[in-house]
């Protein structure tokens, strides 16, 4: 990363951390803690530097929109993942709606995190916005049936035949699982009732 300096570097390779693990940007207070930066307009100082060198992009309308670029002002490689339809994050509707195109969404390799059985939906609802994951975003998952407790996950509700967008918990002999907005009730079904189609790997913003 030639030309950063090392506070630079340190906040970069913090980013990518935490969108890794995460799968959404830090705020400015979060970058400033995890590097142990004396205060928030260091912060902005050093991430207007790296905006300059064309290693972030920022949306500075829209909390927490920092884009990460390749070091050139490009955005890194992308691989195209098909867009099967909606999933809803608030009353449960279901994944695949009649007569969807199988489009595609561009995600980086670091979105995917180098799985093959991945793909994408939009979300229908405003269930998981303390995650932030809002009405209209995409979220690309991986294509598997099993999770593991705080995973958020698309999961197809049986009895109702409707998938919906929750993190799941094993909640002493059923299966919770639980919206990120206080406002919302979780849901609970006994574990034969319930089949995860997906785990989220990330959350395309649609204000990126």
């Amino acid at each position: 990363m030639k030309g950063l300096s090392a506070k630079q570097q340190s906040i970069l390779e913090f980013l990518r951390q935490f969108i890794r693990d995460k799968d959404y940007p830090p705020s400015i207070r979060d970058i400033q803690l995890g590097c142990g930066i004396s205060s928030t307009s260091v912060v902005d100082y050093n991430l207007k530097a790296l905006e300059r060198q064309g290693y972030i992009r920022r949306d500075r309308e829209v909390s927490r929109a920092i884009e990460l670029l390749d070091g050139s002002g490009r955005r890194p490689h992308t691989v195209p993942v098909p867009l099967v339809g909606t999933i809803a994050a608030g009353s449960p509707i279901p994944v695949f709606e009649p007569g969807t195109s199988y489009e595609s969404v561009d995600a980086t390799e670091e979105m995917t995190r180098g799985k093959e059985n991945v793909y994408a939906l939009r979300v229908k609802g405003t269930s998981m916005i303390d995650a932030m994951v809002n009405d209209g975003d995409i979220v690309i998952l991986e294509e598997t049936h099993s999770a593991d407790d705080g995973d958020m996950v698309a999961a197809w509700l049986k009895d109702d035949e409707e998938a919906t967008l929750k993190q799941i918990y094993t909640d002493g002999d059923k299966i919770r699982l639980q919206p990120r907005n206080v406002t919302m009730q979780p849901i609970y079904k006994h574990p034969e009732d319930i089949e995860v189609q997906g785990r989220v790997l990330a959350v395309i913003s649609q204000y990126s």
